[in-house]
């Protein structure tokens, strides 16, 4: 069953993955406190039957809408005018649904034109454009920055499965990879995290100054989300982005670290550490000798992203301990100053929420193209963009 609540800016739309349950039920009596008011408005809405006979409600057993706001942003969402339809056999499971994606999704193979962007701190971030962009597209083309979820990057399938749906609608795309994501070099010895929103700000500065004439969105998966929906609290209402969207974001980083230690969810645990370990190894040497607080044996050979940030992540961005970096880089402190709208495909107590009755973690093997092709959420967040992008030329 998914259920929808809205304000004027926020939409979320979730699955009824692990992360999600654990956030509502660990953190329900903090979230009450942050977001007291859109709780209360849920709660009543909830229970009242004045939305039976909404004709904006999509007919469907496995999708039910909630909220105060539907007139505002249920029209743009004909996707959700069909059932929610989980793929046989993968769908049983959520776990097995997040690995399938994870292994089975078909890779499009986008041909990319990088660019590496020197930030203020003599680090490297990699700008990854689709090749051939400059030739086949409007200079004042909308434009996408795409932010893949923790040592993510260009080369994964839900990126580039995204970013060509995109592209089939004339959208200019380029993807953000991390310092050391996808190949990305590393200059100085320091990675990224959670809480650093400063090189997506020189990304976002970078892009509009190189398209002065087009509207800026972003699209932020995983870690990605969250550093994206920091960057708009942060920004408020002076942030360059025109809209952005929002998947599967952590939002509470406490209490998704502590998720991460539970049951089957330590074998991604394990996963990510694996990768962040890799990216370490090719620049080791820059780490040679650092000192301070730094805890370099730790995070080398990190048996979970707990011991990773512990030696090494916390230490980098000057946080006292790994516990005071989860809590403050956390974007659910950030939400409430976000004046842009905010599409959030996962559950977000201040917004418009729809949640699918399946989906893993950036799964979502379902639709027209599951098994093997773009997740379901493609097709709602492109209805999303291409409304606010009608939105501004019409203005």
């Amino acid at each position: 069953m998914a259920r929808a609540t809205s304000s004027s800016r926020f939409v979320v739309i979730s699955p009824l993955h692990p992360f999600n349950l654990s956030f509502k039920r660990k953190s329900n009596n903090r979230l009450q406190i942050l977001f007291h008011s859109s709780l209360h408005v849920s709660k009543n809405i909830s229970n009242s039957n004045t939305m039976s006979n909404n004709p904006l409600i999509p007919n469907s057993s496995s999708i039910e809408i909630i909220g105060g706001a539907c007139d505002s942003y249920l029209p743009v969402f004909k996707s959700l005018n069909r059932p929610y339809n989980p793929y046989p056999l993968v769908c049983w499971n959520r776990h097995v649904e997040t690995i399938f994606a994870s292994f089975f999704r078909s890779l499009p193979g986008v041909k990319f034109r990088r660019e590496c962007l020197r930030t203020p701190d003599n680090g490297t971030v990699s700008l990854d454009w689709v090749s051939g962009d400059d030739l086949e597209l409007p200079a004042d083309s909308p434009l996408l920055i795409l932010l893949p979820g923790l040592t993510g990057g260009s080369n994964d399938t839900y990126v580039q499965h995204f970013l060509g749906r995109a592209r089939k609608n004339k959208w200019r795309v380029v993807v953000f990879n991390g310092r050391g994501c996808a190949n990305s070099p590393v200059t100085t010895p320091q990675f990224y995290s959670a809480s650093f929103t400063e090189d997506l700000r020189e990304v976002v500065n970078h892009v509009k100054t190189r398209y002065p004439s087009s509207n800026l969105y972003a699209v932020g998966w995983s870690l990605g989300a969250n550093i994206l929906v920091r960057y708009m609290g942060e920004e408020s209402q002076r942030c360059s982005l025109s809209g952005a969207v929002s998947l599967c974001n952590p939002f509470n980083l406490v209490l998704a670290d502590e998720d991460f230690h539970k049951g089957f969810n330590n074998i991604y645990d394990q996963s990510l550490a694996r990768g962040l370990r890799k990216i370490f190894k090719k620049h080791a040497l820059l780490f040679e000798g650092i000192g301070g607080d730094y805890n370099i044996q730790l995070a080398a050979n990190a048996k979970t992203v707990r011991d990773f940030d512990e030696g090494l992540t916390s230490v980098s961005f000057g946080f006292k301990s790994v516990d005071e970096y989860y809590f403050n880089s956390s974007s659910s402190n950030s939400i409430k100053h976000v004046h842009r709208p905010l599409l959030c495909i996962q559950e977000n107590p201040n917004c418009i929420l729809i949640v699918t009755p399946k989906g893993g973690h950036l799964g979502w093997v379902a639709g027209d193209e599951a098994p093997l092709g773009a997740p379901w959420t493609d097709t709602l967040i492109m209805e999303f963009l291409e409304h606010l992008e009608r939105g501004r030329t019409e203005t």
